[in-house]
């Protein structure tokens, strides 16, 4: 059973949450759960920066493996290069954010925008996953099944 199904989830959840807890952070200065909305969400997007790697590792090794047609093969192709640039922004947020900065300070404007460009980018990497497998049946039992077919000598 490939584990990159199961990985992938994490990251996302973890970093949606932690931008949206630093961004209620950085809007609200003067409220008195800043500072623990701060630290919530810099736990959140670092610990989604170490799934980022894990999703990426798992990605990239059930790729090996796939026997698909053309169409497919440029969706995955699209999804890894996605992949790739999307982990470096999350890993670039997470590190200026978990050893850049105390965790309950107020992260700054240029921060917030980084890590919304880098969380757009997750969810855009996550979209085109789900395409391979909901368009192209990547990763599926019934895509294996007629790529086994396609193997079988013609009578």
């Amino acid at each position: 059973m490939p584990a990159h199904p199961m990985v992938v989830h994490f990251p996302l959840a973890l970093i949606v949450v932690g931008a949206v807890f630093l961004t209620f952070a950085w809007a609200r200065p003067a409220q008195r759960l800043a500072p623990t909305l701060a630290v919530v969400g810099t736990w959140n997007l670092c610990i989604g920066g170490l799934f980022v790697i894990l999703a990426l590792g798992t990605g990239l090794a059930a790729a090996l493996d796939l026997q698909i047609g053309p169409a497919a093969r440029n969706a995955v192709s699209l999804h890894a290069k996605s992949a790739v640039v999307t982990s470096c922004l999350v890993l670039l947020a997470a590190v200026w954010r978990g050893a850049g900065a105390a965790t309950d300070s107020r992260p700054s404007g240029l921060f917030t925008l980084v890590l919304w460009a880098a969380t757009g980018a997750l969810i855009l990497t996550g979209y085109r996953g789900g395409e391979n497998v909901y368009r192209y049946g990547v990763g599926t039992p019934t895509a294996r099944a007629a790529t086994d077919l396609a193997k079988v000598p013609p009578r």
